[in-house]
C-alpha cells in the first residue's frame, strides 16, 4: 500500500504563498490603520476651527465700541515667520456673571507661541468690568491651538483692509476718497481666516507639513447703528451756521 505526501517544493511554495498573504494582510491593516489616525486628526482639527470661528464671529455680530478713545482695533502683525493679527472691540455677546457686570464686554484676539512645543495659539480675553485700560485687564482662555496662522480682514463697504484703527490715535491718512468710509467707526464685516497645522507625511523620503484653511465672514449687526447714533449726535451738537466737520476719532488704518 502506497502513502502520498507533500513533497518538499509544495511544502516551500505553499509557506511563500502564506507569507506573501500574512505580509498583504498586514500591510492593508496599517494602512487601514494610518488613515484612521489621518482622518481622525483632520476631523478634530475640523471640530476646533469650526468651534474657534464660531465663538469670534459671535462675538463680532454683536460688536460694538470698545471705548470713547478705541472703537475698534485690529492690528496686522507676524509673529516667528506666520501670520498672527490682533483684534481689540466690545461685544454685547455677553452673560453676566457676577454683581456689577452687564452685557457689555472688551474681548481682545491674538496668538500666543507654546513654550513648550513652539506651535501656536488663539487666545481670547474678556473684561466685562471696564476701566480706564480697554486693551488690557480680564481673564484669557484658549479657544485654538495647533494653528499656523490667523488673519483678520476688514470690509468698510468699498473694499478690505488688513488693519483697521490706530492704537496711537493718528488715524488714517487721508489719501484717497475710497477710504474716507474706513476713517472713524466700525468696519460692516470683519473676514477671519485661520491655518491649522495638518499631520506630517512623507513624500520622497522628505517630510512636509500641509496646513488646513478654515474661512468665514462675520457681518458687525452693529455697526450701522452705531454709526448711525453717532451722526445724529453730531448733527444736533452743530451750529447751523457752521459746516459740520467729520468726526475724527483713532478708528483708522496703519
Amino acid at each position: 500500500m502506497r502513502h502520498r505526501a507533500f513533497t518538499l517544493i509544495e511544502l516551500v511554495i505553499s509557506s511563500g504563498l502564506m507569507a506573501v498573504i500574512l505580509v498583504s494582510g498586514y500591510l492593508c491593516l496599517n494602512s487601514a490603520l494610518a488613515s484612521q489616525k489621518l482622518i481622525q486628526a483632520r476631523a478634530d482639527m475640523t471640530q476646533s476651527a469650526r468651534v474657534a470661528l464660531a465663538i469670534m464671529s459671535a462675538d463680532l455680530r454683536s460688536a460694538c465700541a470698545l471705548s470713547k478713545e478705541f472703537e475698534f482695533l485690529g492690528m496686522d502683525r507676524m509673529l516667528g515667520g506666520v501670520e498672527a493679527d490682533n483684534l481689540d472691540f466690545g461685544t454685547r455677546n455677553y452673560t453676566p456673571r457676577r454683581a456689577g457686570e452687564a452685557d457689555f464686554c472688551e474681548v481682545s484676539y491674538f496668538v500666543v507661541t507654546e513654550p513648550e512645543s513652539g506651535s501656536f495659539s488663539v487666545w481670547r480675553r474678556r473684561d466685562a468690568t471696564p476701566d480706564g485700560e480697554p486693551l488690557s485687564g480680564g481673564t484669557r482662555e484658549e479657544i485654538a491651538r495647533g494653528i499656523s496662522g490667523l488673519r483678520f480682514e476688514y470690509y468698510d463697504g468699498w473694499k478690505w483692509y488688513d488693519d483697521w484703527g490706530d492704537a496711537e490715535g493718528r488715524g488714517r491718512a487721508q489719501n484717497s476718497l475710497i477710504e474716507q468710509a474706513n476713517l472713524t467707526g466700525m468696519p460692516e464685516a470683519v473676514r477671519i481666516t485661520v491655518w491649522f497645522e495638518a499631520a506630517k507625511t512623507r513624500k520622497t523620503d522628505q517630510e512636509s507639513a500641509e496646513s488646513l484653511m478654515f474661512q468665514t465672514v462675520a457681518r458687525l449687526n452693529l455697526a450701522g447703528v452705531f454709526r448711525g447714533g453717532a451722526s445724529e449726535t453730531s448733527d444736533a451738537s452743530a451750529s447751523p451756521s457752521t459746516p459740520q466737520q467729520p468726526a475724527q476719532s483713532g478708528g483708522g488704518q496703519q
